[in-house]
């Protein structure tokens, strides 16, 4: 989308070349994947690829066949399948980007390969590629998205072992063990929610093992009730700190109890003010709130829809699935098994153990050999609380100097620690338009009207 947004803003003549390992530029990780049991976390109405397009998403759905039909107060609430919404932004990218308009002033080019390092290269920068290939580019924007789950003790020992996965977004599926057999799923969110509905969907009828610290599965979205009462009139809920927020939270959510309502309800009223709230926190506040409330919120933030959210409650119900609140102690080979030692002492034991824990958020243990280099070098830096890139509030990179970076961007989940909200549409939608923004004006500051043709790299 930064891509997109460069060739639609642009005033004058550039070239975007997207450089990507996987081929299928759009789709991503989360919508590449061809299962349609796989539905959106969020409804219709509020996916929309263009922050200024705000019903985009649905004009679109509607032009499909199978959604025809379907009137549109009804389609605002669909939870649309995920391989649909990767067909949108694959839609979006031939549209903008593969075959543009006559009165666009940008070219794109697609380039299929791992990028290992950028380096500076006279007035701008070379983009390094594993084949040993260079680009050259004015501007580069780090778009790398989620790192994989963070290594677990014992895991790096497992790498090549058949009942071992280290990545939920492989095709483990394959190596489903037989029915009578024993699968573990380190992690009860979201990756861990699409692990046991595939499991479901292939007819897979052995017992599902679970295991997380709190062993709490994402709630389902639900219809709530007007609450004016949250945020209360004339408090500024970003100039509160985390210990007074916490209190005001936890004493509208007992309240929204004794109505019988959902307590989410106050985070739904909470994410406008979501960045501002981080922004005001120190540095031991954004820590605290990671390790000792990060976990539930996420629960009630990042909920699921109703229909997976009963398939998640009904192999509960009928024993297939059992949840296990507890930490990972470690992780070992037992001949053609994976057991799953429990820090409360006890063991499961796997035909087929997934780590589904979640994407690593130490960002200076990142496994990424690009941002190994820049990190190594000092081209980049973690932010203060090592949960991403350190950038100013252009998306500019700051470097381990302090200086920012005269060519260098980023964007996504990397952002993590400068605003804690960077994973969902709506927020990413508005960043990818402020990175280009923000390239288009520097280059444009810095450029003038001379140079015929300006190069950037995503």
């Amino acid at each position: 989308m930064c891509a997109v947004n460069l060739t639609r803003l642009s005033q004058r003549p550039l070239r975007v070349t997207v450089v990507d390992d996987r081929g299928s530029v759009g789709r991503g990780v989360a919508y590449g994947v061809r299962r349609p049991e796989y539905l959106l976390n969020v409804a219709a109405r509020n996916m929309s690829a263009f922050p200024d397009e705000p019903d985009h998403f649905l004009q679109w759905l509607q032009t499909r066949a199978e959604f025809e039909q379907t009137p549109e107060v009804e389609l605002r609430e669909r939870f649309i399948p995920r391989q649909i919404y990767g067909d949108y932004l694959r839609s979006i990218v031939q549209h903008h980007l593969q075959s543009p308009g006559e009165l666009t002033f940008a070219s794109s080019e697609f380039v299929t390969g791992m990028a290992v390092d950028v380096e500076p290269a006279g007035s701008g920068c070379g983009v390094h590629l594993a084949d040993g290939s260079l680009l050259e580019a004015d501007r580069v924007v780090l778009a790398t998205g989620n790192e994989p789950p963070a290594p677990l003790p014992g895991s790096e020992e497992l790498e090549a072992h058949p009942a071992w996965v280290g990545n939920p977004w492989t095709a483990w599926e394959t190596r489903l063990p037989p029915m009578d057999g024993t699968i573990v799923i380190l992690g009860t969110g979201l990756s861990a929610v699409d692990a046991v509905v595939t499991l479901r969907e292939l007819g897979w009828m052995g017992r599902i093992h679970a295991v997380s610290r709190h062993g709490w599965f994402p709630h389902a979205h639900f219809r709530g009730i007007e609450y004016p009462e949250f945020p209360p009139a004339g408090i500024d809920l970003a100039e509160l700190g985390l210990r007074e927020l916490h209190s005001l939270v936890t004493k509208h959510c007992a309240a929204l109890h004794e109505r019988n309502a959902n307590p989410a309800i106050i985070v739904d009223k909470l994410r406008p003010h979501t960045q501002r709230i981080w922004g005001g926190f120190t540095t031991d506040e954004r820590l605290t709130f990671a390790k000792e409330h990060a976990a539930r919120w996420n629960v009630f933030r990042h909920r699921i829809a109703p229909v997976i959210h009963a398939q998640i409650t009904g192999s509960q119900l009928t024993g297939q699935l059992w949840v296990h609140a507890a930490g990972i102690a470690k992780v070992t080979a037992a001949w053609d098994r994976v057991d799953v030692q429990m820090d409360d002492g006890s063991t499961l034991s796997g035909d087929l153990v997934i780590n589904a824990t979640g994407p690593s958020t130490r960002f200076s243990a990142t496994r990424s050999v690009l941002l190994r280099n820049l990190l190594r070098r000092g081209v980049v830096a973690p932010d203060a609380t090592d949960m991403g890139v350190r950038v100013d509030a252009d998306h500019t990179v700051v470097d381990g100097a302090g200086e920012r970076s005269p060519w260098l961007l980023a964007v996504g989940p990397m952002l993590r620690g400068t605003y804690w909200e960077t994973i969902a549409v709506p927020e990413l939608r508005s960043q990818a338009r402020r990175v280009a923004e923000t390239v288009l004006g520097a280059a444009h500051d810095e450029r003038g009207d001379l140079q015929p043709q300006l190069e950037y790299m995503i």
